[in-house]
């Protein structure tokens, strides 16, 4: 089971361990954001410190209506106990954990300010 907890903005923070290049992990904490249909988003900046393998450019609609161009890299997190190779894109702003992480989940969030939030692989 993956713990994280509601924060005093409401939203539902989790800490997901990535790889960097020398498969050393690093706890990076992201908003899960439940209508962000990838997997995960960092900022440049921490995503060139970790050295990560670039793989493409794409693009997508964001919330306010908004097309933004961005990098896509390649990493591994750890993912309940279990490696997954991943897509990170790259965009300056907070990281953000995406649905397509949750596939197979069940998602609990107690929304009060340090709520816990427990995401559990179905069984």
């Amino acid at each position: 089971m993956i713990i994280g907890s509601v924060n005093a903005r409401f939203e539902r923070v989790i800490k997901v361990p990535v790889e960097d290049s020398t498969r050393q992990e690093y706890e990076v904490e992201a908003v899960l954001d439940t209508g962000f249909t990838g997997s995960l988003t960092l900022p440049p900046s921490l995503i060139a410190n970790l050295n990560l393998t670039w793989r493409s450019r794409s693009s997508a609609v964001i919330a306010n209506g908004n097309v933004v161009q961005f990098d896509i890299y390649t990493a591994t997190i750890n993912w309940d106990g279990v490696l997954r190779s991943i897509l990170i894109q790259a965009i300056d702003n907070v990281p953000l954990l995406g649905m397509a992480l949750l596939a197979g989940h069940d998602l609990r969030a107690r929304v009060a300010v340090g709520g816990a939030v427990e995401i559990e692989a179905v069984q």
